[in-house]
């Protein structure tokens, strides 16, 4: 059971990062409608051609409920197919493989995949604060009755940067911990950003020493081994093999996908240094036919540097335990022996909210449709994508393939 590899991205489109400050605020619909149009004609397509929709609801400014009937009406379609997708950091990747098994399915004949992430302009009965008041002390889940709410946050564990800080130090305690090492995932993810032309930190190059010398956010963590959060939004175009057939763009088949969530809280993982990205891994490859070995790159999702470390060593590539030797090993940039994250991470390239993951998504595609410019791989048939939301809780992996 799963994918057989009929459904393919063939068109995408992202906005370039940039400072909420100074970023264009658009209404979510706009964003939207401005982003399908975008990622229809990279793909050679009409928008009477999409039949699906797959749309980011949480946080929709013109909507709480009913978003994809809306974002419908707005872009004046029908649909066959809707879906609204909540994983945090891992809702591209789940948005991808949601979309290639409606089509599979014979649902749909072509979905978009879009997440504004832009800010919205408030109306004047509107209170900005609203947000604030949500995520108060960094967490999301701060109403009364939740477990986040009773035991987390009194105890001082607020946002993600304690929890992925925890998860260090236990990894620490349990394998050892070389900071040059995580200091080298950011520094190889620096120098890819230099090959993207919209990269937040283009321009910038980055050392071990910058890295190490940098604030302490949560040790172990320092604030360059933090992601970058950016104003942005992405979008892409699942469609049909026989429509991928005439695509302006070589397509990106989707073979393999798996999806694991196992908690909300690290309070409450049974190994927090074991994620659910080791099935959701493991279940991707197996429906692929393929094997980590055979990857010609990994695009993993980097919210912070201990992520990429948990998804080498969970998603196959190397032993558990020896992630840092493997990242000392090997050279991480686009034209070393293992090109991870060539667009430059969301450490680099920066992180759009949730559509920060689709920015590896759209770098899969990129690399396979033989446009990443000169950043390009020599061989890129078949990448790796993961998926991270929450603190390592919702995970997915894709695998993408030539065709």
């Amino acid at each position: 059971m799963g994918l057989t590899g009929n459904a393919a991205i063939v068109g995408a489109a992202q906005y370039k990062p940039e400072k909420y400050q100074s970023a264009p605020q658009m209404f979510h619909l706009q964003q939207v409608a401005d982003l399908a149009r975008l990622a229809l004609r990279d793909a050679g397509m009409g928008i009477d051609e999409l039949d699906g929709l797959v749309i980011h609801g949480p946080q929709f400014h013109e909507a709480s409920i009913f978003v994809p009937a809306m974002a419908a009406e707005y872009l004046g379609i029908e649909l066959n197919f809707a879906e609204v997708v909540d994983l945090g950091g891992c809702t591209s990747v789940g948005m991808i493989w949601r979309a290639a098994a409606a089509i599979e399915m014979g649902l749909c004949e072509a979905v978009l995949c879009v997440i504004p992430a832009r800010m919205a302009p408030f109306g004047p009965d509107e209170d900005p604060a609203w947000m604030a008041q949500a995520m108060r002390y960094g967490g999301h889940s701060t109403a009364f009755g939740a477990p986040e709410a009773e035991f987390d946050l009194p105890y001082g564990h607020l946002g993600q940067n304690t929890g992925y800080a925890m998860i260090a130090q236990r990894y620490a305690a349990k394998y050892g911990y070389d900071p040059l090492s995580m200091a080298k995932i950011a520094v190889d993810q620096r120098f890819n950003a230099q090959g993207h032309p919209d990269a937040i930190f283009r321009g910038t190059e980055l050392t071990a020493e910058q890295v190490l010398a940098s604030k302490m956010v949560a040790d172990p963590l320092h604030v360059l081994e933090i992601v970058m959060p950016v104003a942005g939004g992405a979008a892409v175009i699942v469609t049909s093999k026989e429509k991928a057939a005439k695509a302006k763009q070589r397509p990106a088949f989707i073979t393999g996908f798996g999806e694991r969530l196992s908690y909300k809280s690290p309070s409450y993982a049974n190994e927090m240094t074991v994620t659910p990205l080791a099935q959701a891994a493991a279940k991707a490859f197996s429906m692929a036919g393929l094997t980590p070995g055979q990857m010609d790159a990994a695009q993993l999702y980097d919210c912070y540097t201990i992520t990429v470390l948990l998804s080498l060593e969970d998603a196959g590539f190397c032993p558990k335990g020896e992630g840092m030797r493997f990242i000392r090993e090997h050279n991480l940039t686009y034209k070393g022996d293992f090109p991870l994250n060539t667009h430059g991470g969301q450490l680099s390239f920066g992180q759009s909210a949730s559509a920060g993951g689709m920015s590896q998504v759209i770098e899969a595609f990129d690399q396979i449709s033989g446009r990443a410019g000169e950043r390009q791989l020599g061989r890129a048939d078949n990448i790796f994508v993961s998926g991270t939301g929450g603190v390592m809780s919702e995970q997915g992996a894709l695998i993408l393939q030539g065709g």
